[in-house]
């Protein structure tokens, strides 16, 4: 009690701050969810094309999210545990899609994996092509998501301590079974949250895939493109839908991550 009296003057400082930040954050967001025409809104939620961009969306982040799994959580492994030459700029590389405008970042991802670049031709010659498709999409939203994927899932690995995982190796474990069994469920908060925000940043994601994938149409594209076509009146239904499943989606997650970590 006496040290709370003590820093009662900056707490009530703090307090005035953080509210004043969460009117700011919260403010445009429910002038978005309860200003929307509702007859509009109510037909918006019947078109077809609104409710599958939605879902390629959610799915092409979801994609992502995997194979920023598979492919970042050996790189986070391997930064957050050894020690190498230029380790300092392969960490800085991880965060320059985070700083990069994304539009750029879209035509960079173009220039490689376009059909006239050679990885583009490889690909195509498997079938796969990412300019104007799904597979385009998940690339773009990887790109610029899988920073924050990443970087907590590094942070997750440098929290435990490497003589847990040594003793597990001296009880008979293989490297990978030690990396299964001690070192993922350790790190696993971290690594859900990883999971969870690069997930968000890809359903977000607009410029990299507006670049490389404008057709099929996922909801940010969607809504800049009636907003340039009709206006505000038919492109705020389509950002109502989007963020009323995100934030029914988030805040379930965040109440089951909180009952995880009461037990």
């Amino acid at each position: 009690m006496a040290t709370i009296q003590k820093y009662s003057g900056l707490a009530f400082v703090f307090a005035v701050l953080s509210v004043v930040l969460l009117i700011f954050i919260t403010l445009p967001l429910f002038k978005v969810l309860f200003s929307a025409d509702k007859q509009i809104l109510l037909t918006t939620l019947q078109e077809q094309e609104v409710m599958a961009s939605i879902g390629l969306t959610l799915r092409a982040s979801l994609y992502a999210t995997i194979t920023g799994l598979v492919f970042g959580l050996p790189l986070a492994y391997f930064l957050a545990r050894y020690d190498f030459v230029g380790k300092e700029f392969a960490e800085a590389l991880i965060d320059l899609p985070v700083i990069v405008p994304h539009t750029a970042a879209g035509i960079a991802l173009l220039s490689v994996f376009g059909r006239k670049f050679f990885l583009g031709r490889i690909f195509n010659s498997w079938g796969i092509g990412f300019m104007g498709s799904t597979a385009g999409i998940v690339l773009a939203m990887s790109f610029v998501s899988l920073p924050f994927l990443v970087n907590a899932a590094k942070e997750g690995f440098r929290s435990i301590d490497p003589r847990l995982e040594r003793v597990a190796r001296t009880l008979g474990a293989t490297p990978t079974r030690v990396f299964w069994d001690v070192t993922i469920p350790l790190s696993s908060r971290h690594i859900i949250s990883g999971a969870i925000m690069m997930w968000a940043r890809g359903i977000s994601e607009f410029g990299a895939v507006v670049i490389l994938a404008y057709h099929p149409m996922i909801a940010p594209v969607l809504i800049y493109e009636r907003f340039n076509s009709f206006g505000l009146k038919y492109a705020q239904p389509v950002a109502v839908i989007l963020l009323a499943i995100c934030l029914i989606i988030f805040f379930t997650l965040r109440v089951i991550s909180r009952r995880q970590k009461m037990y």
